[in-house]
């Protein structure tokens, strides 16, 4: 009986880290093309419809699931992480609260520290990402040739030193304390308005509050997840030298050079892949915990 209850309390305080994590793992399957697009976008290699007709010829079907493992690693570690730390500071507000509704600003503190926490932990996957995604782009003497996001790991660790894992952290890390303080808070936000405001069911309460979720998830961390793709992607010239020495000098010469729109290049499709994931990651979250009930788990 004991060891029963140990390990019921266990399953509790793991469970919205699985879940969080296998509800990412399955949104990342669906929209894996859509994310090899955005990537290809922001290096500057022309609009969607172009991309998409160059890869399809060059590349094969394929190519648009290149760096998969990377990115189901990526929510593994990140999702995981975010998901699972943002239910638990929720909860935990909540019970600060005497099981009154948390207020906005408290939800967003809340999605500001997950993200930040998810980030420094799936950062150097989210780095194998965007290397195995960007690969095809450079020249044939610059490419990694990277097999999967373990080997990509490796090879980093080995050729660059371990830190380099983190290359690009500081960006990834607000990039996702943006998104996800505009995607938990306003999915929490939402799901009470629609539900106890508007008084919709189940169904149309989730799939309004997930969309609304996505819309601002996309609009909140689009800059900061620009700068971070341009920072993870560069190389040095011939005299060794890089072309941006940190995140705050590559969004210096971007507003110099293209403008605050510059930064939001690509918007139409990265929230096409962001918001769509940002929802198919919270469905499949209610859906999981939904059968997790029915069975009594």
């Amino acid at each position: 009986m004991e060891e029963e209850k140990k390990a019921v309390s266990v399953w509790k305080t793991i469970k919205p880290f699985v879940n969080g994590g296998a509800s990412g793992m399955l949104a990342t399957c669906v929209v894996q093309p859509i994310d090899m697009v955005k990537v290809r976008i922001q290096l500057g290699q022309g609009s969607a419809v172009h991309i998409t007709k160059n890869m399809l010829r060059d590349e094969g079907l394929s190519a648009f699931y290149k760096g998969l493992s990377a990115g189901l690693l990526r929510q593994a570690t990140y999702t995981t992480a975010r998901l699972g730390t943002f239910r638990i500071l929720t909860n935990k507000a909540v019970a600060a609260n005497e099981g009154k509704p948390v207020p906005l600003y408290q939800k967003a503190l809340c999605g500001l520290s997950a993200g930040a926490i998810g980030a420094c932990i799936g950062s150097p996957a989210d780095l194998a990402l965007i290397r195995m995604q960007a690969d095809a782009t450079l020249p044939l003497a610059q490419r990694r040739h990277y097999k999967n996001a373990f080997h990509a790991l490796i090879r980093i660790a080995a050729d660059e030193g371990v830190l380099s894992l983190w290359k690009g952290a500081a960006p990834t890390i607000v990039r996702a304390m943006a998104l996800n303080m505009g995607m938990l808070a306003s999915y929490d936000q939402s799901v009470e308005f629609f539900r106890d405001s508007l008084g919709f069911q189940e169904t149309p309460t989730v799939l309004g509050a997930s969309a609304v979720s996505g819309f601002f998830a996309s609009a909140c961390s689009l800059p900061f997840d620009y700068v971070k793709t341009q920072i993870q992607k560069m190389q040095p010239d011939a005299e060794g030298k890089y072309p941006y020495t940190s995140s705050l000098d590559c969004a210096m010469k971007t507003l110099k050079s293209g403008g605050p729109f510059k930064f939001y290049t690509g918007f139409p499709v990265y929230c096409v892949r962001i918001a769509p994931h940002a929802m198919l990651t919270l469905i499949f979250l209610h859906q999981i915990q939904k059968f997790e009930g029915s069975v009594g788990l």
